[in-house]
């Protein structure tokens, strides 16, 4: 495997996605927790508290995230 190659492959692999096929509404928190290596209900429960002790400021984030990323 050539160096652009390897720079590519480790590009995509970096990348954050949507989580679709795993995920409950647009697949963000199954997307991030893909990215960061951990379980998808981490995640989703940070969220869940982040909207509530934030005054729905994670549910703009969330939104966010699911029209930016792919």
């Amino acid at each position: 495997m050539s160096p652009a190659d390897r720079t590519a492959a480790s590009r995509e692999q970096t990348r954050l996605r949507l989580d679709r096929a795993n995920g409950k509404v647009f697949g963000v928190c199954s997307g991030l927790a893909q990215y960061m290596n951990v379980d998808p209900l981490i995640v989703r429960l940070v969220f869940v508290a982040g909207t509530l002790l934030g005054f729905g400021s994670f549910i703009l984030i969330y939104l966010a995230i699911a029209l930016l990323a792919e």
